[in-house]
């Protein structure tokens, strides 16, 4: 089993991003993107099971990053490898 790590407080950390409305203003700004409150709560606090291009276009474009910035893929340890 392999394993993706959501990193979106770290990449926002590192740009001085501390809050969800922060966060909405830029993808607003630098994206012309809009996601409701839940929806950037929903970012925040958990692992998304599924993302749409777009919204990760968006991340992306605001935030300066890639998609690798954004999950980071951990190998899981095969018992016996």
């Amino acid at each position: 089993i392999t394993m993706l790590v959501w990193m979106l407080r770290k990449v926002m950390a590192e740009r001085g991003i501390w809050t969800g409305a922060a966060l909405a203003r830029l993808l607003k700004e630098k994206a012309g993107y809009e996601l409701s409150a839940p929806s950037i709560s929903a970012l925040l606090n958990g692992q998304p099971k599924q993302m749409k291009t777009d919204t990760l276009d968006a991340l992306c474009t605001a935030l300066n990053c890639t998609p690798g910035d954004l999950w980071v893929h951990i190998p899981s340890q095969l018992k016996g490898a």
